[in-house]
């Protein structure tokens, strides 16, 4: 593996480092894109319940298009070891299950696999920022360690935004809270904490002369 970018790296190697921003971009403007598209296309009279609920809105091929770019990508990511190959086709799998079963179906078992989907994908990325992406060559940068304390927030701000979730449905679901659509809000959070995520690993943000 190369540890520096510079004009003799091979073309595929610098990529990567697009391919990384571009999935951290998708992810943390699909909240947006799905709300302008739908308002602009019609059909929405206001924020839906979560994200997965575009899918029953115009703009569903943005959110399945999505969805399958980061699951491809997710694929073909190979991290420091075959471990980190493993978690990355789990992502794709995960992706793949949310795109397919839609919440906004009328059968049950549909529903329960886009949720476990939905709850293992985020858990897998954040295993991404939490263990993952703060492995590197050591000695570690002072920009290095600043991203790993960068990486470990957006993990777990994934994690809390994905366990309020279900105590939502639990405790408050008929509450007036509901009017405010926390569960959108929470995604869109978490979407946003993963896109920082790559974002970083994709050398957007505190980046150094060496890739981690």
């Amino acid at each position: 593996m190369l540890w520096y970018k510079n004009d003799d790296a091979p073309r595929e190697l610098v990529s990567y480092w697009t391919l990384r921003k571009a999935v951290g971009i998708m992810g943390a403007s699909l909240p947006a894109l799905l709300v302008v598209g739908c308002f602009l296309l019609g059909g929405c009279e206001g924020l839906e319940d979560s994200i997965s609920d575009y899918y029953g809105t115009r703009v569903r091929d943005v959110f399945v298009g999505i969805l399958f770019a980061i699951a491809w990508f997710m694929f073909a990511y190979r991290g420091y070891d075959s471990g980190d190959d493993f978690y990355g086709d789990l992502a794709c799998v995960f992706a793949l299950g949310v795109a397919l079963f839609p919440t906004t179906s009328e059968t049950a078992l549909i529903r329960a696999v886009h949720f476990v989907s939905a709850s293992g994908l985020f858990l897998v990325l954040s295993y991404f920022s939490l263990k993952l992406f703060t492995k590197g060559k050591e000695p570690f940068t002072a920009e290095k360690k600043k991203r790993n304390k960068l990486y470990r927030a957006c993990g777990v701000i994934m994690l809390v935004c994905i366990g309020a979730i279900p105590l939502y449905y639990l405790l408050l679901r008929d509450s007036a809270l509901a009017a405010l659509k926390p569960v959108f809000w929470l995604e869109a959070f978490a979407l946003a904490a993963f896109g920082v995520s790559w974002l970083t690993k994709g050398e957007m943000i505190l980046a150094d002369a060496h890739s981690d």
